[in-house]
């Protein structure tokens, strides 16, 4: 049985990160273009891609690993190849056990790829939200505040920025990638492969440019705060408006996080 692992020189007990990895670095080198149609080039290619074809689906990976574990089990000279019925045993519990293990593996990987797809939307959705709900309100905080008061609020500007900043950026490697050559990727992987940087990049800041757009439109359309609480409400767009979105996402952001772990 042909050992898929070896072919892209991982571990068994690689995540499906590190063999998609090790799959593109591989393709990349393997290349039949990189090495001007080269016959055994083309076969290893061939090879490696018929791996992450099994290793990089969670379904197929559970099958192969099982077939792996119960061929290598069967090909070992142990009590455990024995015919006795205690061995047989012992030799079935084993197979289960691993089974039980790569179950718990695949479900554990699905966990923490949800968790980072949260932590790299969750922030993202939440700023174009109050965006568009402190373009709308307008409020006159920091305008209102004494010298520590504005001090406070820059400070937690200052935090929310970074923090939305790490999000995206980890989001960004994780999801998007950089423009590669076409040829490398197979026909499977071409279908689903992720948006570009630049485009993604584009689409956020697009995003983010409607949300202040559309705050402002019902800002216009419906000045009801303002109208009732001048005080507290702006009649007209203040800068310090831009200062809202970061810091209530940071906190929005530091909830959520506090929930997440403590439901695992």
């Amino acid at each position: 049985m042909v050992n898929y692992y070896d072919i892209l020189k991982v571990s068994p007990e690689a995540s499906a990160a590190e063999i998609k990895s090790a799959y593109r670095r591989l393709a990349r080198k393997l290349h039949p273009d990189s090495a001007q149609g080269s016959e055994e080039t083309a076969l290893k290619f061939a090879a490696i891609a018929e791996a992450y074809e099994v290793l990089g689906n969670p379904r197929e990976r559970t099958k192969y690993d099982k077939r792996l574990g119960e061929m290598t089990l069967s090909g070992s000279e142990t009590v455990l190849t024995s015919t006795n019925r205690h061995a047989q045993r012992w030799r079935q519990m084993v197979v289960e056990k691993r089974y039980n293990d790569i179950i718990d593996r695949m479900l554990e990987e699905e966990r923490l790829e949800n968790l980072a797809f949260q932590r790299a939307v969750f922030p993202l959705v939440s700023l174009m939200i109050t965006c568009v709900l402190a373009t709308a309100m307008q409020p006159r905080i920091f305008i209102l505040q004494g010298v520590i008061g504005k001090i406070i609020i820059v400070s937690l500007f200052v935090a929310g920025v970074i923090h939305i900043i790490g999000r995206v950026k980890d989001g960004f490697v994780r999801y998007t990638e950089e423009d590669i050559h076409e040829s490398i990727l197979d026909g499977t992987e071409r279908k689903t492969r992720p948006m570009s940087r630049v485009v993604t990049a584009g689409a956020i800041l697009g995003g983010l440019i409607v949300c202040l757009g559309v705050g402002l439109a019902i800002s216009r359309l419906a000045s009801y705060p303002a109208q009732y609480l001048s005080s507290m409400f702006s009649n007209e767009f203040e800068p310090e408006f831009f200062l809202y979105p970061p810091i209530v996402t940071f906190f929005v952001d530091v909830m959520h996080s506090i929930v997440a772990r403590f439901e695992r």
